[in-house]
C-alpha cells in the first residue's frame, strides 16, 4: 500500500514525526502537498481533504495519513496505527499502550515549544508578543525542558531491556519522535540545550544512534527533509536562547 501523508510543505512541524516513522520503515508513501497541482497533488489536494463535504470523517489540521479506504489524522494517532504494522511498536497491548503514552508526552512538549514563542496567540506574530515570549521561554529553558528530557532520560535508564530504546529492545515510533524533539530544540536553542544535555547522556545517545540508522541518515542527508526554519514549531530567535 502507498500512503498518502498530508502535511504544510515548506515546514516540518507535526508532519515530521510521521515522515520519520514513514522513512524508517522503508514505506512507500508520497508527500503530497509537496507535490504538483496540475498533477493533482498539491495543496489543492489537501485542502479538498480537509474541507470536502464529502469526507466522512474529516481532520481538524494536518497532518493525516491516507491508508487505503482510512483518513486518520493527529500525529499520535497516525503514529500508532504505523506503529505495529511497521515494527515500530511492540507487539504486545501493554508495550503499544507504553509508546502511545510516551508519544503522547512528546507532543505536549511540542506544544510547550511553540508557546514559547507564540504564547498569546497563533493568530498573532512573534512580534506582537515578543515580551510575553521571553517570559514563556525562561521558565520553559527552566522549569519544563528538564522535566520533559528527564523523564525520557529516566524511561530510558529503566527500560528492562537497555538503555538503547525507549520501550523494548527495538526501535519504536517514540524513539524517532524523541530525536525529532532533540534536534528541535537544538536548533531552537542550541546555548540552552548545552547546558541542558549535560545531565542527559542516555538522551543524546539516543539521538545520536537514530540519526546514524541507514534509512534516518539518508533521509535526513536526502531534499526530503525540510530545513528547519522560523515558519515551523522550532524557531530559532537568539533573544529567547539562554545559555
Amino acid at each position: 500500500m502507498r500512503y498518502e501523508l498530508y502535511y504544510w510543505p515548506i515546514i516540518q512541524g507535526r508532519g515530521e514525526f510521521v515522515r520519520l516513522a514513514l522513512e524508517a520503515a522503508g514505506a512507500d508513501y508520497v508527500d503530497v502537498a509537496r507535490g504538483n497541482d496540475d498533477a493533482g497533488t498539491g495543496m489543492p489536494a489537501m485542502f479538498e481533504l480537509l474541507n470536502g463535504e464529502t469526507v466522512e470523517r474529516p481532520s481538524f489540521a494536518p497532518p493525516f495519513l491516507k491508508a487505503g479506504r482510512l483518513l486518520i489524522g493527529q500525529t499520535a494517532n497516525i503514529l500508532q496505527y504505523l506503529g505495529p504494522r511497521h515494527r515500530l511498536a511492540p507487539t504486545g497491548e501493554p508495550g503499544r499502550l507504553w509508546v502511545h503514552q510516551l508519544q503522547l508526552t512528546l507532543c505536549d512538549v511540542v506544544d510547550e515549544v511553540h508557546d514559547s514563542h507564540h504564547p498569546i496567540a497563533s493568530g498573532l506574530y512573534y512580534e506582537d508578543q515578543r515580551r510575553e515570549a521571553k517570559k514563556r521561554t525562561a521558565d520553559f529553558l527552566d522549569q519544563r525542558a528538564p522535566k520533559y528530557l528527564g523523564h525520557f532520560e529516566r524511561v530510558l535508564a529503566r527500560n528492562p531491556s537497555g538503555d538503547q530504546h525507549l520501550a523494548g529492545a527495538r526501535l519504536s515510533y517514540a524513539d524517532l519522535s524523541l530525536f525529532q524533539v532533540v534536534d528541535g530544540l537544538r536548533y531552537a536553542f542550541p546555548r540552552a540545550m548545552k547546558r541542558l544535555e549535560k545531565k542527559l547522556p542516555r538522551v543524546a545517545a539516543l539521538h545520536a544512534r537514530v540519526s546514524e540508522r541507514p534509512r534516518v541518515r539518508a533521509y535526513l542527508e536526502s531534499e526530503r527533509r525540510i530545513a528547519f526554519n522560523e515558519d515551523g514549531i522550532f524557531r530559532r530567535y537568539k533573544e529567547l536562547d539562554a545559555g
